[in-house]
């Protein structure tokens, strides 16, 4: 059989980023073998699932590029994929678990079991309370609401091999009488993804390392419905800084949180498949195979034997530098593609019906700093507008009378220059600044900020050459009559 995997999330709020890497290790196996990658969603918590958050699974999977082979929006032939279309398989199972002597129905009330758990603790405060098996062996059908319960075994042990954590053995000792089925017909997790697992034919179930705990009562499940067990692979946790457990007070942990901010999705999945696998001291990846590149792919580089078992601590300093190493680079980061991601943010930034040509030529100019496309944006700006907007504590340092001669003649020399090109541009300035014996330091400020309206920009030849003939001469000619306007800047104290 071909490899199968799966991931199954909770529409239940956002998609977090430990759920993504979930997905992504899946996405990987099933692209690397040529298997299927399943989409399932288990919405089972009727109280807290929405349409809305199982809207936000679809968009934040789309926008990563995992894409699904089976599941909602795309079909198969194992559906239906969400859970509450399930119930009545659900129901035909665990019946045919109490046929088989394998299950029963337990009638025994909440507040019996809440009494029988305060006896326990008022004998013993440590002891942990398992279900005492009241019903476990009953033969009468009261006409009361009741749950299904395994028949858990009380010897032997159950024993897998997990492809990350190698070999693992539970004693049934340690299990107890489970519930399968709750009184309103609604599977548990366990039962859920077991019967789920089984009948999509699961080749490789890969989750975090905290479901390990599920794994021994699954394992139960498949032997009693006499069922291939599949592989299990346990992905080390991804904990906070400081170590605690990721959530949102400790960052962006929402992955549509990551679009908004402006960050690369394959520069995200390049980030989150660091933990929990390595290749060597190889950081940077794309993440599906580019033909002649330099970098390797994940696709063709995953493995699990590379996988390791420790706990990482989410950094992210260090994801925002994979995310420059993505952004900085045309091969992993080609223009067009650059400019498709940062045209929305320059739409925020209120530049509307932008030619994607023309900001593919700035592009370039922003490539060595831009960390996110959020930032990119705000680099690039100033090319776009009528008149710059102007910061304040440059134009008042620089845009002063003083200025304003070498200002007005440099705008009058761009006049001659015929090719517009970076060379010619920056072959004649700097003729022009040595023929009157100064140097770039002395007028470059000036022409920066009536460029830009900032103290920091690109090389100025670019800008320039970006801007084009008219709109610089035009800008330095401005910033000349500011200059002359303005009251010269007081000495520093």
């Amino acid at each position: 059989m071909s490899t199968r995997v799966r991931f199954a999330p909770s529409p239940t709020g956002y998609l977090h980023i430990g759920g993504v890497r979930t997905a992504l290790f899946n996405w990987l196996w099933a692209r690397k073998t040529g298997g299927s990658f399943v989409l399932r969603i288990e919405d089972t918590d009727q109280e807290r699932s929405t349409p809305e958050s199982k809207q936000v699974i679809f968009d934040a999977l789309k926008w990563l590029g995992i894409d699904w082979d089976e599941g909602p929006e795309v079909g198969g032939n194992f559906g239906p994929y969400e859970q509450m279309a399930r119930l009545s398989v659900y129901k035909e199972h665990a019946e045919s678990l109490i046929q088989g002597g394998k299950a029963f129905r337990c009638y025994c009330t909440k507040e019996e079991l809440d009494a029988a758990r305060a006896e326990l603790k008022a004998k013993d405060s440590k002891a942990q309370f398992r279900y005492p098996g009241t019903c476990r062996t009953r033969t009468d059908e009261p006409d009361r609401a009741f749950v299904i319960r395994f028949k858990a075994p009380t010897e032997g042990s159950v024993t897998y091999v997990d492809r990350v954590f190698g070999e693992v053995t539970t004693p049934n000792a340690a299990q107890q009488d489970f519930v399968l089925v709750r009184s309103d017909g609604v599977p548990l997790y366990n039962f859920g993804a077991v019967v789920d697992d089984m009948l999509m034919q699961m080749t490789l179930v890969a989750r975090g390392r905290d479901h390990m705990v599920n794994t021994p009562p699954q394992i139960l499940l498949y032997q009693a419905f006499e069922a291939k067990v599949p592989e299990f692979a346990h992905l080390p946790m991804m904990l906070a800084p400081n170590g605690e457990k990721l959530s949102k007070r400790h960052g962006a942990v929402n992955v549509l949180q990551y679009r908004d901010d402006g960050y690369a999705p394959q520069a995200v999945l390049n980030y989150l498949v660091r933990f929990g696998w390595s290749m060597g001291d190889q950081e940077i990846f794309s993440v599906r195979p580019i033909a002649g590149a330099s970098v390797p792919s994940l696709v063709e580089s995953f493995s699990w034997e590379s996988s390791g078992r420790a706990d990482g601590k989410f950094d992210p300093k260090k994801s925002l530098a994979v995310q420059f190493e993505h952004m900085k680079s045309p091969e992993l980061m080609p223009d067009d593609e650059y400019v498709a991601r940062t045209l929305p943010f320059l739409e925020k930034r209120g530049l509307t019906g932008l030619d994607a040509a023309r900001v593919k030529q700035a592009i370039y100019t922003v490539r060595p700093r831009a960390t996110t496309f959020v930032d990119a944006a705000d680099r690039l700006d100033y090319y776009f507008r009528d008149e710059p907007a102007m910061d304040d504590k440059p134009t008042r340092k620089f845009l002063v009378p003083v200025h304003a001669a070498n200002l007005r003649g440099l705008a009058e020399l761009l006049t001659t220059v015929d090719d517009w090109t970076e060379a010619n541009i920056g072959q004649s300035i700097q003729r022009w600044v040595e023929g009157r014996g100064l140097g770039m330091k002395d007028i470059g400020q000036p022409v920066r900020v009536s460029l830009t309206g900032r103290g920091e920009s690109p090389d100025l030849f670019q800008v320039l050459f970006v801007l084009g003939k008219d709109v610089s001469i035009a800008r330095l000619r401005r910033g000349s009559e500011r200059a002359e306007r303005a009251q010269a800047a007081p000495p520093k104290a």
